[in-house]
């Protein structure tokens, strides 16, 4: 079996060949880092004009590289949500229309799914599995207990991870995309000389909370101004061992939540790549007994190969769209049908 996959959903444009097997056949993955840099984020009318510019020929490279043509292919999946609308409906309409000229099966994936399943690829993690899912736009822990069956067990009640990363980032001058600057950062800080609050640490549940913490760093900003680089370490440090904290804490409590038969933890999503977290989790799953699993650091951030595979995951049960499938901005995993 072999899938076209397309991820259009922020500010990557993605496309990957994928086999059942969970091999990567070809991939391009293109960033748009430079153009978002002078805004300081991700504008979504720029994101939308730049994934238009450029999926037709990344998927013509993809193919090519891949030696197949569209008549090879066994599916085309795309990413029709949750994400930026506009980028959403580029990656949905392409592949909506790959699928039709070739008479492919068509596979409308949930861009959180192709998180959620991506650490499966090539393995043999079994279901059920606990998932800590953190990325710019989401921060949530979800029991998976298959393809599509998703019960959620805590989730951010303001901001995502991601964002206060970048938003840190930015408060302490260090630039764009800010989760790789702030860890460059906090590998010159002191943790400890900076004190900053654990949002909801220590309380019942599994929810997150950063919108406190992010107001603690740029106080803690203002009162070092103007920052050098010693101190900016320090902050750094300082935000990156609270939000280890804070996702050890929820995920200690997600797993006496989750039930007995779960065995592994999943971390996914582009925070998933923060060296420092990946440790802090890898030593929460060995306190609690069970494995932990990170996907490859290519497959924590947006790209069209774990959209592929969660393509393939569910065409293996018989699931495919209609070119009738409406793209949408919000498209929570609960409500997924398994």
């Amino acid at each position: 079996m072999l899938a076209l996959g397309l991820e259009t959903s922020c500010d990557e444009t993605a496309c990957a060949l994928v086999d059942d097997q969970g091999r990567i056949l070809a991939q391009m993955v293109l960033s748009q880092l430079d153009e978002h840099r002078p805004y300081g984020g991700v504008v979504p009318e720029v994101a939308a004009r730049s994934h238009l510019e450029h999926l037709d020929h990344l998927i013509a490279q993809t193919m090519e590289d891949g030696g197949v043509a569209f008549s090879d292919l066994d599916l085309v999946a795309a990413t029709c949500g949750p994400g930026l609308i506009g980028g959403v409906f580029v990656g949905a309409m392409t592949g909506k229309a790959i699928a039709l000229a070739a008479n492919k099966p068509f596979i409308a994936v949930n861009h959180l799914e192709g998180h959620a399943l991506s650490a499966r690829m090539g393995t043999s993690l079994p279901f059920p599995y606990l998932l800590l899912l953190a990325s710019g736009g989401h921060c949530q822990i979800l029991a998976v207990e298959g393809v599509g069956r998703y019960r959620k067990l805590g989730g951010t009640i303001d901001d995502a991870a991601g964002e206060a990363f970048d938003k840190t980032a930015k408060l302490l001058g260090l630039g764009y995309p800010g989760g790789p600057a702030v860890e460059k950062a906090a590998l010159k800080g002191d943790p400890g000389r900076i004190p900053l609050p654990r949002p909801m640490k220590g309380r019942p549940g599994c929810d997150f909370s950063f919108s406190g913490l992010k107001t603690a760093v740029r106080l803690a900003a203002l009162k070092h101004a103007p920052l050098n680089d010693h101190a900016r370490g320090d902050i750094a440090a300082a935000f990156q061992e609270a939000v280890a904290d804070i996702m050890a804490d929820r995920v200690r409590n997600a797993l006496g939540l989750g039930g007995p038969e779960i065995r592994h933890l999943v971390v996914a999503g582009g925070v998933a790549a923060n060296a420092a977290l990946r440790k802090r989790l890898l030593e929460t799953a060995q306190m609690a007994g069970i494995t932990f699993i990170a996907p490859p650091l290519n497959l924590c951030t947006d790209n069209g190969a774990m959209i592929a595979w969660a393509g393939i995951e569910r065409f293996r049960l018989g699931l495919s769209d209609s070119l009738a499938f409406a793209p949408r901005p919000r498209w929570p995993l609960e409500s997924l049908g398994g």
